[in-house]
């Protein structure tokens, strides 16, 4: 074994150590108050329940993040929480206000000045700058309802190194109408 591993060092070969990249669309807001403007709308009931079953699904697949950054309206703030607490999340949430109807460049360029002691972080955020942060990281062209996340892997091992221009692998997309 120590010759597999010296051989390889001397082949100058490195282990890559890839990026995961979790996007999250809220849950599902409510409709019921009409006088609160769209960034003060909260979660539904729906969207109580699915925010917790999307975190305990991060738990069983062993992909809880390090650090959620979620944009600073009401109900991305609250999908947060309750991610952050039906997993077994150890980090901090950072609340963006650019997040708020974000496009994927205002992602990247705030994934660009993460640590890369973080292996795995979460954004949280709207429509349509989730599904074309899929989109153009992944080639996939995906619906994104309410709740889903998108597990992209990236082929990175410094979040300075990602752009538009990342071709990342996606590894799943959950939705919680498929638990």
């Amino acid at each position: 074994m120590g010759r597999s591993l010296q051989s390889a060092s001397s082949q100058n070969t490195s282990i890559f150590i890839m990026k995961t990249l979790l996007v999250m669309r809220h849950a599902k807001s409510s409709w019921s108050n009409d006088s609160l403007s769209d960034h003060e709308r909260p979660l539904n009931e729906r969207g109580l329940r699915d925010a917790p079953r999307m975190g305990a699904l991060l738990n069983d697949e062993e992909c809880v993040p390090q650090k959620i950054i979620s944009s600073t309206a009401k109900r991305a703030m609250m999908t947060s929480e309750q991610i952050m607490l039906s997993t077994h999340f150890e980090g901090e949430i950072e609340y963006e206000s650019d997040f708020y109807l974000a496009s994927p460049e205002t992602y990247i360029l705030k994934c660009q000045q993460l640590d890369d002691a973080i292996d795995i972080v979460m954004v949280v955020g709207h429509n349509p700058g989730m599904e074309a942060l899929v989109e153009d990281l992944t080639g996939a062209r995906r619906i994104f309802t309410t709740a889903n996340i998108a597990q992209i892997q990236l082929s990175i091992d410094s979040w300075s190194k990602l752009s538009i221009a990342s071709k990342g692998q996606l590894q799943n997309l959950w939705r919680p109408k498929e638990l």
